[in-house]
């Protein structure tokens, strides 16, 4: 069973916008020398070339990153739209300081549909 403070915590985790939780994954990483990455084991390389191209075929979830905005403006509109609970603030942050991960785990309709509707205003979005 979880203590009050964990609970707690994790209470303010979920609160958080999609930024403030990349920050303070950030912020973990730097103040304890890890990374959150999932490790990757060493393979053979025709075995690993196999199995990234099933692994591709079958991902379910996509890192969303903004690599550029040629108008900024929309830029914030469209991400406002795809992602109503980022607020004005984030947005633009997001924006201003492209390339930055809009969202770490999205289903791949999620992904495909914030990609869509970014490029429309003119933005590069690289999905992994």
């Amino acid at each position: 069973m979880a203590s009050k403070s964990h609970e707690k915590m994790i209470e303010d985790i979920k609160n958080m916008t999609v930024l403030e939780l990349s920050d303070l994954i950030k912020s973990i990483e730097e103040t304890f020398g890890v990374s959150a990455a999932a490790p990757v084991a060493v393979a053979a390389a025709p075995a690993a070339v196999a199995g990234e191209a099933a692994q591709q075929e079958e991902k379910a979830e996509y890192k969303v990153t903004l690599k550029k905005a040629a108008d900024k403006i929309k830029a914030i509109k469209a991400l406002r739209q795809v992602l109503p609970s980022l607020n004005l603030s984030d947005a633009k942050k997001l924006v201003e300081e492209a390339p930055s991960v809009i969202v770490e785990a999205a289903p791949k309709k999620d992904a495909l549909n914030i990609k869509k509707e970014l490029e429309a205003v003119g933005a590069e979005v690289e999905l992994a």
